[in-house]
């Protein structure tokens, strides 16, 4: 559970810097939607348990600061009272480590290494064709409905 700890704390202080910089005007117009919304629950999963004030708004203030990392104190103290949550509920503890888990997902999802270095995203319909005597082809990750149609016959007609 140390490491869900370590990762939730983290994950606040992360949240706090992307609130700064939308704040600031400096939002990433590529911001992934799934990766927010993992780190916004993380954070609500916190303020819940910890309440908004005391140490998690110091790692808020310090994020807004333009602080790279939260200082030793603050990640210690907001750590210690995820700890020390996390060892007197169980039910918390579990949200916490779902909402962490989901985060890492998100990320996973998010970073184009999982995809691989010639991988490209589609929302929609894509079409993938062969001509003269070349080949076409794909890696597919499905999250939802795949329809396959049937390609026409080698050699047959195209209208």
């Amino acid at each position: 559970m140390t490491i869900v700890v370590e990762a939730a704390v983290a994950c606040v202080f992360a949240w706090a810097v992307r609130k700064a910089r939308r704040v600031g005007g400096q939002a990433d117009a590529e911001v992934d939607y799934a990766l927010d919304a993992a780190m916004d629950k993380v954070h609500g999963v916190v303020v819940r348990r910890l309440g908004p004030g005391g140490e998690v708004e110091r790692l808020e203030q310090e994020a807004a600061a333009g602080q790279n990392e939260p200082s030793a104190l603050t990640r210690r103290n907001v750590a210690i009272g995820l700890a020390e949550a996390v060892a007197q509920d169980d039910v918390f503890a579990q949200e916490l480590q779902d909402a962490v888990k989901a985060l890492e997902d998100a990320k996973r999802a998010a970073d184009p290494k999982t995809l691989g270095a010639y991988s490209l995203t589609v929302g929609g319909n894509m079409d993938i064709k062969a001509d003269s005597g070349s080949v076409a082809g794909g890696s597919v990750h499905v999250e939802g409905d795949l329809s396959l149609g049937n390609p026409p016959k080698p050699g047959a007609a195209t209208s």
